[in-house]
């Protein structure tokens, strides 16, 4: 026995205990993956090879493995911090560039960057003008919030998708005809069957109220008169205005209570002007055909559907993310709008990524190339927001093997200190 065991034996504990050192210390770090030490023995060679009868000279740390198994989940509700379930990381742009994290520690900064310690958080972004939203799939790029408030959207255009309200009832075929000597009057109740309202935006984000009155003219003949108020504006000769010049829309229902005309499902009104400024807005409702639009049975009148039209200007008030990475921004308005999807990367050795530090890793020969995937498709996990994968170091586990080590290094100190005993004797013959 020699020297050189003993002091690589020394040599490999003090490392492992550098590893079990660093792991106990990142035990709550966000996303965390522990490492292991793991070790070699090692034998002199000569051009002729290994002796039969040659000892081994000692013990290396082959490697330092990062063990990627899953960490515990850990509940925040705070909807920026998210969290992988299953396999795949974050990808994220830095100085040098693109990393790849555990760590969902995400906000939002200054610039409307999506970012986690100043990297920022890359992703599909949304096609432009696309509704519903559509994401440029296979074009990586870093995910950004437009913090400004959203334009208003008119009810009849704009990036809206609905041209027309939807509206679509069920009028009650029990009703009795009004009087026809009494015309139609929205101050008179009498002089109508059924009224609904509405909420309609002009060009400039101002709210206008319709109201539809449904008066019954005949068995299975009803007639549907349209006006807007606008109630910011006073009450005047013009405010509210009945549309379409204060003529009633006919409809028409077959014997088994659905729509027979008009055979397109709509009714035009005509347009209306809110207040000097503003475009013209045309108002026609979309009410449906079939048993699924209006009717009319034998039942209490009912709003079947009913679909916001357009929207005022409103400010980001929040976002949240879905468990396929879709994240969606809430306005103060009601409205949502899906401005991007997180990616997950995978690779095929997530053991060979290099750690870099601030819970990063880059890739390496080693790892191989990632492959980008939706959350929950295949290879990859889940998103959960409002929540972080919690470090997946064990410290009971790493705390006897703490132990174990120092029982290890103190042997091996044992077999240098027995050596040098030997060696005295030696010098000591005479």
């Amino acid at each position: 026995m020699g020297f050189q065991q003993g002091l690589s034996g020394v040599g490999a504990a003090a490392k492992q205990l550098d590893v079990i050192g660093n792991n106990v210390a990142n035990s709550s770090t966000v996303g965390f993956k522990q490492s292991r030490a793991e070790f070699a023995d090692m034998f002199a060679a000569s051009y002729y090879g290994v002796s039969a009868v040659q000892n081994g000279i000692g013990a290396t740390v082959q490697a330092v493995a990062q063990q990627m198994n899953q960490g515990n989940i850990n509940i925040t509700n705070n909807q920026m911090d998210l969290a992988i379930s299953g396999n795949g990381f974050f990808i994220t742009q830095t100085t040098n560039g693109q990393a790849y994290t555990r760590n969902g520690q995400f906000q939002v900064d200054k610039d409307g960057y999506i970012v986690n310690n100043g990297d920022k958080l890359m992703g599909w972004g949304v096609v432009p003008d696309s509704n519903p939203a559509k994401m440029r799939e296979g074009e990586l790029q870093t995910l950004k919030v437009n913090t400004d408030m959203i334009q208003p959207v008119a009810s009849d255009g704009g990036t809206t998708p609905i041209k027309m309200v939807r509206l679509t009832t069920n009028l009650d075929s029990r009703q009795t005809v009004p009087p026809a000597a009494t015309p139609f009057s929205t101050t008179d109740p009498t002089t109508y069957n059924h009224s609904t309202s509405a909420t309609l935006y002009d060009s400039l984000g101002n709210p206008l109220t319709l109201t539809t009155y449904y008066r019954k003219t005949a068995n299975n003949q009803w007639d549907v008169y349209a006006r807007i108020n606008n109630p910011n504006m006073p009450a005047s000769a013009s405010n509210p205005t009945m549309l379409n010049g204060g003529a009633a829309q006919s409809l028409s229902f077959n014997t088994d209570g659905t729509l027979n005309t008009p055979a397109g499902g709509s009714l035009a009104f005509g347009s209306y002007t809110s207040i000097a400024g503003a475009n013209p807005l045309t108002v026609t409702l979309d009410i449906g055909s079939g048993k699924s639009g209006t009717t009319q049975f034998g039942n209490t009148f009912a709003v079947n559907e009913l679909s916001q039209v357009g929207y005022a200007s409103a400010a980001l008030t929040g976002l949240q993310v879905d468990k396929t990475g879709v994240i969606k921004a809430r306005y103060s308005n009601g409205q949502t709008k899906d401005i991007g999807q997180v990616v997950l990367a995978n690779f095929k050795n997530s053991q060979g990524l290099q750690s870099v530090g601030s819970n990063r890793w880059m890739e390496t020969l080693s790892s191989g190339s990632p492959t980008l995937n939706n959350p929950g498709s295949t290879n990859v996990g889940l998103v959960q927001s409002g929540a972080l994968e919690d470090s997946n170091v064990d410290l009971t586990s790493e705390l006897v093997n703490m132990i174990t080590a120092q029982r290890y290094y103190q042997a091996n100190a044992q077999t240098i200190k027995v050596q040098d005993a030997v060696m005295q004797t030696l010098i000591n013959l005479r």
